[in-house]
């Protein structure tokens, strides 16, 4: 069955960068829409950063554009998100999410971000 591993999380610092990778397995990567989300203590789970299947064309909230960058490797079935300038309401469970129709649809497990000094 269709599996979405993130890793990468952890603390760090205010201005700081950590990059998130998501491993994909048993399903056809290259044709689904992968996104990441995340969750913050109290709130909704809110999308960070979008990537399209077809040309790799991306989008982000308002929130982080210009600081995170999503990118996907089709042939390692893998996907990042490089965050940068790292702000504590960066702080939340980021998940890894694949998307190829209203009914098709995978999440990952979930990984710990937190921005603290």
């Amino acid at each position: 069955q269709a599996q979405l591993v993130e890793s990468g999380g952890g603390l760090v610092q205010p201005g700081g960068s950590l990059r998130l990778s998501c491993a994909a397995s048993r399903f056809a990567f290259s044709l689904y829409t992968m996104s990441w989300y995340r969750q913050a203590l109290g709130k909704e789970r809110e999308l960070v950063a979008r990537i399209g299947s077809v040309d790799g064309s991306t989008n982000y909230a308002d929130s982080v554009n210009g600081r995170f960058t999503i990118s996907r490797d089709d042939a390692k079935m893998m996907v990042y998100l490089q965050m940068n300038s790292l702000k504590p309401e960066d702080t939340a469970v980021y998940y890894c999410n694949a998307v190829l129709s209203t009914v098709v649809y995978y999440w990952g497990q979930g990984t710990q971000v937190t921005v603290s000094s």
